[in-house]
């Protein structure tokens, strides 16, 4: 028997869109964003879950793309080289760890190696590259996805504290958070907390990590032995190297880019708030303990060990 209707003026939609609303406003923090849509998640569900899965995506995209206007190429370029061989050693660090680990806690392969290609490269965006390549069912996809995103909120609200009390600068904190944090839209929310020079380079540094999901998702598929016309290059990346370089190098006409950026800001603001409002409590019930420990594990192994690494080259 089909469920019935919600009505298209119902109170949670009403209450949902007011909300949305105010995240495009100035007064609306990243944080603050992500605490309404967890509190609205968690509680009242969101009333357009597909339309808005579909949305956050292409909104999270189109907001990156946006913030590369407000960069110079040449700082992009210097932040984005930094490290190579660390952002190496740590992703293939992670990936070791996450499958010994998740074999110790007897966790199926496919979702140890989906969490650990989330928490190795971009969260999120390298779960859904890497799941059709092996295979995934659709609850080790959410499984996985779950704990990716449980640990991104909480990486929100902890890293900038941490940051401060800890005196990083602005380069060290973007660094750190752009390696230690899965997703680019919790990276680049903390950043933008922390400052507009964090801002830069932990955006930047994160989208050039997010690069290696292209390689993971080939080297994946060469050891599953399944076609490499499954995986998903991620475009936007090359278009936020395009809007950089159009900003450095064009003329700003009128402040257009200015415009841009702080649109590109409201926008992923709203991200984080259709991110938070898409968690529900059948969703953490379906994470499970094992998985989270996992998760945990390579999340605080990553953050201590890049922090240090930050602290001692930057």
């Amino acid at each position: 028997m089909p469920e019935p209707q919600e009505a298209s003026l119902s109170p949670r939609r009403v209450l949902f869109a007011a909300a949305a609303l105010a995240c495009l406003t100035p007064w609306i923090s990243p944080p603050i964003a992500l605490a309404i849509g967890l509190a609205i998640g968690l509680t009242l569900g969101n009333p357009w879950p597909k339309e808005m899965s579909k949305a956050t995506k292409l909104l999270l995209q189109a907001s990156v793309v946006g913030l590369g206007f407000g960069m110079n190429m040449a700082a992009v370029v210097r932040a984005g080289t930094q490290g190579i061989g660390f952002t190496i050693a740590t992703i293939f660090g992670t990936l070791v760890a996450g499958t010994l680990l998740g074999r110790a806690l007897g966790i199926p392969p496919r979702t140890t190696h989906l969490i650990a290609s989330g928490t190795a490269i971009c969260g999120g965006s390298a779960i859904a590259a890497v799941g059709p390549v092996v295979g995934a069912t659709d609850e080790e996809m959410s499984v996985s996805l779950g704990t990716v995103f449980i640990l991104n909120a909480v990486a929100l609200f902890v890293f900038p504290p941490i940051g401060v009390a800890l005196g990083l600068t602005q380069a060290e904190f973007g660094i750190w958070s752009a390696v230690a944090i899965h997703d680019t839209s919790s990276v680049v929310g903390a950043a933008a907390k922390y400052g507009a020079e964090a801002l830069q380079v932990a955006t930047t540094v994160k989208l050039t990590r997010a690069l290696w999901i292209i390689p993971l998702a080939l080297g994946t598929a060469l050891v599953v032995h399944r076609r490499a016309a499954k995986i998903a290059i991620p475009w936007f990346i090359v278009l936020f190297f395009v809007a950089a370089a159009t900003r450095t190098w064009v003329e700003n006409p009128f402040g257009i880019f200015d415009y841009v950026v702080f649109a590109a800001r409201r926008g992923l603001t709203l991200t984080l708030f259709l991110i938070g409002a898409g968690l529900s409590l059948p969703k953490l019930r379906a994470v499970g303990v094992r998985p989270m420990i996992l998760g945990v594990a390579l999340w605080v192994a990553i953050s201590v060990l890049t922090l240090v690494a930050v602290r001692s080259l930057v």
